[in-house]
């Protein structure tokens, strides 16, 4: 259950309007009062005289406002929330819906009972799933309200009537999340065809614009590149103070653009926050970190996996503020991914980068600094251009995005461990859609590297069984039971060629971060072992190891003579 408390107003009868009329869209279906402070006040929905009906009902609301000195009136006077049952739930009956609107005011102090004094409201349904409560902002006696932190309250309620009435327990909200679209929005995006509301789209193009953006100049040159309409908010000084965006085609009645400000399509998107993560990068201590613009996608996805690794480290066992802005720095590289993807990936990173959105914030604020070489890893990947989806580019597709679903893991287990409800169910979302992007990525490159591992000689095949069992001894039978040991026994093959020593790379891959909860952990230990042997992800261009008979496997092969005949021999 979603309650959703409105801005204040100072139309009552404008709002109710609203609320009994059909909708743009024909959404309002047999709007009728469920409740009201009396019990008693008149129904516009359930008269034939419904316009003399409405106005008496908003001045029976309006009554102990008007009935204060004018100086005295509240300029804001109308209070509104939306309740909203969770997808899912069973329609609830009028009755359902009265006790939870009367329950609502009580939690919220909009109407406490037990002898105090409250104000006075009414409840409209007008769908099956959810109801509005109307209140003014006056009690009966004249006093205002203590509706202080309304909207927590209302939380803290439904959560309890959730329990009580049986219906979907929904994680509680701590104030970070992003504003949900209104249903004008919606409904405007349905009639002009859209998928998302231009809220929505908004919100999407600037995060792709922050990503890895090290300057003011760099950040509004992205969002002019995207398309967008851009307003600055400038002080005498000349200094910008903040920002607003629109859609070229997202319009008034008038014909206007409709412009949004940054901290309205997310809390941390406005422009005093966007500074911050660049503040770091402007004194950055440590320019190692800076390697230049990657020659391609394919170098911009192994430099990402390096940092991800590093940052698993700091996810798991650094402080709680640089845990902080590692896990909103990942939500850049998830951005970034989104934007850059091949086409067979790109739904799937494009949903994992829309629910890790909400894990990225919380109320720990984040150390910044600590996260510039992810803020580079994202910027590595916007300027190393579009991923193709086979070859070098496919197969370190794959291998950042095994390596990014850990760090969204491990951002999942911090979140729930901070009793983050909300942030930590979004990470568990995104984590999913990185493993259908995962399966995408992977199934070429593990392919061949399946083929390549079925056609080592047996003693080969032998040594790099030894070689798992040794380093990974509680894991080992269920990696060689897995449809992903060939690959990983011709990628220990790859790594014995380089000239690395399997057995030590192994335990060095296996060390760093449990392998328990991996779905494949062969796949998991072919990424990070090709990764720290510097191989190529793509093995398909690869010279293949020893692929000999039993008998002859093991021993040196002897130079070619170009002829048929067999060699001579040698005492």
């Amino acid at each position: 259950m979603i309650p959703s408390i409105n801005n204040t107003g100072d139309r009552t009868r404008g709002l109710l309007y609203y609320l009994y009329e059909p909708g743009e869209a024909e959404e309002h279906v047999d709007p009728h009062l469920v409740a009201s402070f009396d019990g008693m006040a008149p129904d516009p929905g359930r008269t034939h005289d419904y316009d003399a009906t409405l106005q008496e009902l908003a001045v029976l609301l309006d009554q102990p406002v008007q009935a204060l000195p004018a100086h005295a009136r509240p300029t804001k006077h109308v209070w509104h929330t939306s309740v909203r049952a969770a997808p899912g739930d069973r329609i609830l009956s009028d009755d359902d819906w009265a006790d939870i609107a009367r329950r609502i005011v009580a939690a919220t102090g909009i109407d406490p009972g037990n002898g105090e004094p409250g104000c006075r409201w009414a409840a409209v349904r007008h769908a099956d799933d959810h109801i509005h409560i109307v209140a003014t902002l006056v009690c009966e006696d004249g006093s205002r309200p203590d509706d202080f932190r309304s909207g927590m309250r209302a939380q803290a309620e439904c959560r309890l009537i959730e329990k009580e009435l049986g219906l979907t327990l929904v994680n509680a909200g701590d104030g970070t999340a992003a504003k949900r679209p209104t249903s004008a929005e919606r409904h405007k995006a349905e009639r002009q065809g859209r998928e998302r509301t231009a809220r929505e789209e908004l919100r999407e193009t600037v995060r792709r614009a922050v990503a890895g953006a090290t300057s003011e100049e760099e950040f509004f040159d992205r969002l002019a590149a995207a398309g967008l309409l851009i307003r600055k908010r400038t002080a005498p000084s000349g200094d910008v103070l903040g920002y607003t965006v629109a859609l070229v085609d997202d319009r008034t009645g008038d014909a206007e653009p409709v412009y949004f400000a940054g901290s309205t399509l997310a809390p941390d998107l406005s422009l005093p926050r966007i500074r911050e993560r660049w503040s770091a990068a402007q004194h950055d201590p440590a320019p190692e970190h800076h390697m230049g613009t990657p020659a391609g996608p394919a170098q911009a996805r192994r430099r990402t996996a390096a940092a991800a690794w590093q940052a698993l480290l700091i996810i798991d066992h650094g402080n709680d503020h640089q845990t902080a802005a590692h896990i909103a720095a990942v939500g850049e590289i998830l951005d970034a991914l989104a934007k850059t993807s091949a086409a067979h990936t790109r739904k799937q990173l494009q949903e994992a980068a829309r629910a890790f959105e909400r894990a990225s914030r919380s109320h720990v604020q984040a150390e910044r600094g600590h996260d510039r070489a992810l803020r580079q890893a994202a910027r590595d990947l916007v300027y190393g251009g579009t991923a193709q989806g086979r070859g070098e580019d496919g197969a370190t597709t794959a291998m950042v995005i095994d390596m990014v679903a850990f760090l969204v893991i491990a951002a999942a287990h911090w979140h729930g461990r901070k009793n983050h409800a909300q942030q930590a169910a979004a990470a568990r979302q995104a984590a999913e859609h990185l493993r259908a992007a995962y399966q995408s990525a992977a199934q070429h490159p593990m392919a061949v590297l399946r083929h390549r591992g079925r056609r080592l000689s047996q003693p080969l095949q032998r040594r790099q069984a030894a070689h798992l069992r040794q380093a990974v001894p509680h894991l080992a039978e269920q990696i060689l039971a897995e449809p992903g040991w060939h690959a990983l026994a011709a990628t220990l093959a790859d790594v014995e060629a380089a000239g690395h020593e399997p057995g030590a790379l192994l335990a060095k891959a296996v060390a760093r971060r449990e392998l328990d909860t991996a779905e494949s952990v062969s796949d998991v230990l072919v990424w990070r072992l090709r990764r720290l042997a510097d191989l190529p992800a793509d093995a398909s261009a690869m010279p293949e190891a020893d692929t000999a008979t039993p008998q002859s496997a093991g021993r040196p092969k002897r130079p070619s003579t170009g002829r048929n005949t067999p060699p001579r021999k040698t005492r």
